[in-house]
């Protein structure tokens, strides 16, 4: 019998169809349901969270740094000012491929290694979506590769902001001081709120003292941007408070004659207004452009200034420390009037050298190599100090002792900052007996006294404190803390009260006699420089030795090194009967006063006959 053969089973056929389209239909449902719940958790249980998202990715909080405030002087001169300066810049939460961009950003722009450096640890500072600096002071031709391969670098910016700049280079920059970027120990103490895009700050002088008042407070704006970051519209803006502007006391051409005065000399001139303190000239040398440190000095500009035997970046007029040698001389005769050791007609005998009861030793005066004598049989006040006569003011010393000596000099300023508003002012050396036992614990001797008596030995004294102290004898007994800054924002500023220095007007008289008799008188040791004088100037010079000259021997300059030989200074006041300007002049390894004081008469000439005695 024949076997059916089935060909179609229709009915399993339907089964099949219908079990494949329950499962794509529950699959289908189940995609829907996946769908509507992550649809309801973006709209609903998580809308503000993706809002917020969203928001942020869209809308950014962008600082405004503030203007940093200008610096004058008194005449108006423009002497630290504000460039426009573009910076490129890296924003890290859009940059894919941050290795990448550096790359191919190094084949736009000049990137060296200092600029990598100093990105690197800028980018570990950063607040999220914040840029970050890599290059300042793009030029045309850069900013013009930038923008053509924009498409390609995403989260690159290239902004505008306005750059410290120095128009006068060196000339004031041991005055004034100087921005560079802000250092990672910087970042650490400041408060990242005040300094949002900002990425300069005082590093020393006036920049860094009055940082808060030139600094400003930052502003903030709103932006909408696209997925590329590219800012398209403002939405709201909070402008920033520019900084407030200074006006110094120093006087442009001043700064400049002491400055091309001293020349390639290592040395210091500070000159002071007696009647108010403020400082008129601040001169260090060698000099240094302040310009190379405002956006990152680079390795071998850096060790070529730190490695000089000169030293240019140390500030010789507020951190040199020297024994003033014989311009203390003035105030010891002060000491001696005042304590009644001494009178004007009191005379000391002088052989040339000077010797202590029961002691052998001798203590030579300066002139007895040159005459193989003392000054006089007999010394009074106006010769010792007319002709700086080492055995008058050894006597005197002698008879002071040590501990009074200085409590009559402290109030000169000597051994104290004297509070100018500068940074890194260093306090010199007042020495007593007390102060030696506690800094070097040994006792005082007596030879020591003597070495003190004429400014050497363990004293020591910055050519600010030799300022001050000159102002002070001009203006007979008035001390004023030495100013830098005049007025600010269009105040005046308010000057540290000044302090009386008690004294008969006796006793300023002989001393005001006795140094103007230095530049006028037929023996005075400044003589040369009062040819042509058309003004009374009262002057003290004064001689610091570098090295010791053993007992019997003789100091010849021209057997000894250069950077041995002793420096020069010299101090001095003019008009005499109403002073307007009080000078002190270091020249280091100079040999001896004559190197300092032609400095101080250039200085002294420029500002009573060449018109700058205006007030501005």
């Amino acid at each position: 019998m024949a076997q059916t053969i089935t060909l179609k089973d229709t009915r399993r056929e339907l089964r099949i169809f219908g079990g494949r389209t329950a499962v794509a239909v529950l699959a289908v449902l189940a995609a829907l349901f996946l769908v509507f719940l992550r649809y309801f958790n973006l709209q609903v249980t998580g809308y503000e969270t993706y809002r917020t998202q969203s928001e942020r990715n869209r809308v950014q909080l962008q600082a405004l740094p503030p203007k940093r405030g200008l610096i004058y002087d008194r005449h108006g001169a423009l002497l630290a000012a504000n460039q426009p300066s573009h910076i490129l810049s890296l924003v890290r939460e859009r940059v894919p491929d941050l290795e990448g961009t550096l790359s191919a950003l190094g084949e736009l722009v000049t990137v060296d290694e200092d600029d990598l450096e100093a990105f690197r640890r800028r980018l570990d500072q950063r607040r999220p979506y914040e840029p970050v600096p890599l290059r300042f002071r793009l030029t045309e031709e850069e900013r013009a590769r930038l923008a053509v391969n924009r498409h390609r670098l995403p989260g690159v910016v290239v902004d505008a902001q306005l750059m410290r700049h120095y128009p006068q280079g060196e000339l004031f920059t041991h005055a004034i001081g100087y921005v560079g970027r802000i250092n990672e120990r910087e970042a650490a103490r400041l408060d990242a709120s005040d300094y949002r895009g900002t990425f300069h700050i005082g590093k020393t002088g006036i920049e860094r003292r009055y940082e808060d008042t030139l600094h400003g407070e930052v502003g903030y704006q709103n932006v909408e941007t696209n997925a590329h970051g590219r800012v398209l519209r403002i939405l709201d803006r909070f402008d920033p408070e520019p900084g407030r502007d200074l006006v110094l006391n120093l006087d442009s051409t001043l700064q400049r004659v002491a400055t091309e005065a001293l020349g390639d000399q290592r040395g210091a001139v500070v000159a002071m207004d007696p009647a108010t303190g403020g400082v008129l000239a601040l001169v260090s040398t060698p000099v240094f452009d302040g310009n190379l440190f405002v956006n990152g000095i680079s390795s071998s500009d850096y060790s070529a200034l730190r490695d000089s035997a000169d030293v240019p970046l140390f500030n010789r007029a507020v951190q040199g420390q020297y024994p003033p040698g014989s311009t203390v001389k003035p105030l010891m005769a002060v000491a001696g009037l005042e304590s009644g050791l001494v009178t004007p007609e009191s005379t000391v005998p002088d052989p040339g050298w000077y010797r202590l009861p029961g002691d052998t030793r001798r203590y030579r005066d300066w002139i007895l190599r040159i005459r193989g004598t003392g000054h006089a049989p007999e010394v009074d006040l106006h010769m010792a100090l007319a002709e700086s006569c080492d055995v008058y003011f050894y006597d005197l010393a002698r008879r002071l002792t040590v501990d009074r000596m200085h409590d009559y000099l402290a109030p000169f300023g000597l051994g104290s900052r004297t509070g100018i508003d500068t940074t890194n002012e260093r306090p010199g050396v007042l020495p007593s007996s007390e102060w030696k036992r506690r800094t070097l614990g040994q006792p005082w001797y007596p030879g020591e006294t003597l070495s003190v008596g004429i400014g050497q030995g363990y004293m020591l004294a910055t050519p600010v404190q030799l300022a001050a102290a000159t102002a002070a004898i001009a203006n007979r007994g008035v001390f004023h803390v030495p100013q830098l800054v005049r007025r600010i924002g269009g105040e005046a500023v308010v000057p540290a009260p000044a302090r009386m220095i008690e004294a008969a007007p006796e006793t300023w008289d002989a001393i005001h006699e006795g140094m103007r008799a230095v530049v006028h008188g037929e023996r005075g040791t400044a003589k040369l420089i009062a040819r042509g004088l058309q003004y009374d100037m009262a002057g003290k010079t004064g001689t610091a030795q570098v090295i010791g000259i053993a007992q019997g021997e003789v100091y010849d300059e021209d057997e000894i090194a250069e950077r041995h030989r002793n420096h020069g200074l010299f101090v001095a006041f003019a008009p005499l009967e109403a002073p307007t300007i009080a000078v002190a002049v270091i020249v280091e390894n100079g040999g001896g006063s004559t190197a300092a004081s032609p400095i101080a008469r250039e200085v002294i000439d420029a500002w009573l006959l060449r018109g700058t005695l205006a007030d501005g």
